[in-house]
This record gives structure tokens, C-alpha cells and sequence, in this order.
């Protein structure tokens, strides 16, 4: 076999992998979901938008909580750098703004008109925009979780490492890519002009250190292999760091549907989001 046609077989089995899309019937009932039930957050809840940067992508949808000194949940969707925005975001706003906490639904500028490093370098800023002002927005500063999902649990991670950390109480990491190595090799890295500096750069995995909050790392059961071996990397680096990791197999959940009950305190992910968000600081 010649090296291109290795190299095809290679990318291949990575898309496998990678691309959970192949695995369900299709996605696109899952991002009906996510809009329809961000819509009605909207409809049956207080909520602004926040500009945190020049570009009009540069915003977040921000929901306050029913008290002053709430904890603070930030949301940071996936879509592999290229899909999904703030408004389709926001369907864990009303469970958590119900139980006390506020909620903050991320929007970023997406690929091609951004690189991987560009889009995590606007998530980084929306995440420290809202800690600095979290007197203003009534939000306890001392109890900010994030969660991402999917490559937002990417973009999420890095907010946590790197040379000018955003402090939190912790971050629930859905369905996450840590490593971004193999996706230089599949169709994605490919669209979104991944290159190996990047990969160094904004691959949470690689930039763990000792000291950071405590870490979940959950994916669903029905899921690609990548988005297994992404977790296990993940999970050994932390805990070798002596990282609060815990690790999470949801039963019956896909890539898609996991991300769904982070509002929910009866939901594996939604009860860990709340275990983090309401813990005495």
C-alpha cells in the first residue's frame, strides 16, 4: 500500500472516530432541540445580550439569577468550531436560573472566517469578561463552572490552563477533545485549517497543571471511540497532576443528546453541573 493510500485509511478510521454524526440517523432533530427549547428559555426568562468583543459573533446570552451572590453557570457549545451559536444555546437557563444560579450561553466567531486559536482566544475573553464583572451581574465570582461541549469542552478547557487562567469552581467537560493531535488527520482538521501549532497551543490535555478546580469528564455510552480515548487521555493526565477528575459514562446517551439536561438536577449531567454550581465555595 503507498503512503497516500495509508494516509487515506488513516483518515478514514480517524473519521470514524471523530465525526459522531455517522452514528446517528440524524443530527439534525438534535439541533432542532437545541433551538426550540433555547427559544422558549428566552420566551420565559429574564435574559441580555452581552458584546464581549469587536466581532458580532462576539457575544453572550446572559441570564440573570433570581438572587444577588448566585453562583454562575457558562455554557460553551460544540459544533466543531464551524456550527451552532448563542441562540441555540441556552436550553439549560431555565432549571438552572429556577434553582438560584445565573446562566451564560457563549457565542463565538466560527470557522473559516476563524481559526481554532482565534475562536479560543474570544472564549477565553468571554469567560474573564464574565468573571470580572460578576459583581455587576450579581454572580458570585468564587462560583463560576463551566461547561462545554464537544469542542466546547475544548475551548472551555483552555479558558482553565495556559499562562493567564480564568479562575472557577470547577468545569463539567462534555464529549471533549483534549488532544487535538488525530484531528489534524480527519476531514475536520481539514475544513477548519487545523494546523500542528494550533494543535500545541489549544489542546487542554497538553497544558493540564497541578492546582486546577475539579474536573468531570462525561461522555455518552453511544459515542465514537475518539471521544473515549479523548476522555481516558484526559482523566490519567489530570489525575497524575492530582486533579480532582471525576470520569462519567452516561447510559443510553449520545453525543447529541448528552448535553441536554445540563439544567436538569434529576440528569446525570445536570446533577453534577448543580453538585458544582450550589457547593459551598
Amino acid at each position: 500500500m503507498s503512503k497516500a493510500e495509508l494516509a487515506a485509511a488513516r483518515a478514514g478510521r480517524l473519521d470514524r472516530d471523530y465525526l459522531p454524526g455517522l452514528g446517528v440517523p440524524s443530527v439534525q432533530p438534535y439541533l432542532d432541540r437545541y433551538a426550540d427549547r433555547s427559544a422558549a428559555a428566552r420566551a420565559e426568562s429574564a435574559w441580555r445580550a452581552l458584546p464581549y468583543g469587536a466581532d458580532p459573533a462576539e457575544q453572550v446570552h446572559f441570564f440573570p439569577a433570581p438572587r444577588p451572590n448566585a453562583p454562575l453557570v457558562v455554557f460553551v457549545h460544540g459544533g466543531y468550531w464551524q456550527l451552532l451559536d448563542e441562540w441555540s444555546s441556552a436550553y439549560g437557563a431555565p432549571g438552572l436560573v429556577a434553582a438560584g444560579a445565573a446562566f451564560a450561553a457563549i457565542g463565538y466567531p466560527l470557522s473559516p472566517q476563524a481559526r481554532v486559536r482565534e475562536i479560543t482566544g474570544s472564549v477565553r475573553n468571554a469567560v474573564r469578561m464574565l468573571v470580572d464583572d460578576a459583581e455587576d451581574l450579581g454572580v458570585d465570582p468564587r462560583r463560576v463552572v463551566l461547561v462545554g461541549h464537544s469542542v466546547g469542552a475544548q475551548l472551555a478547557g483552555m479558558c482553565l490552563v495556559g499562562p493567564d487562567p480564568v479562575p472557577a469552581a470547577g468545569a463539567v467537560l462534555l464529549s471533549g477533545l483534549y488532544e487535538l493531535e488525530p484531528l489534524l488527520h480527519t476531514s475536520i482538521g481539514q475544513e477548519v485549517r487545523l494546523t500542528a501549532d494550533e494543535v500545541a497551543e489549544c489542546g487542554p490535555a497538553r497544558h493540564l497543571h497541578a492546582g486546577l478546580p475539579p474536573l468531570v469528564l462525561a461522555r455518552g455510552a453511544h459515542e465514537p471511540e475518539g471521544f473515549d480515548a479523548q476522555q481516558r487521555l484526559a482523566a490519567e493526565r489530570a489525575a497524575a497532576l492530582g486533579v480532582p477528575v471525576t470520569g462519567l459514562v452516561v447510559p443510553d446517551r449520545n453525543h447529541f443528546d448528552l448535553p441536554l439536561g445540563l439544567g436538569d438536577p434529576d440528569d446525570p449531567i445536570g446533577g453534577v453541573v448543580h453538585a458544582l454550581a450550589f457547593a459551598t465555595p
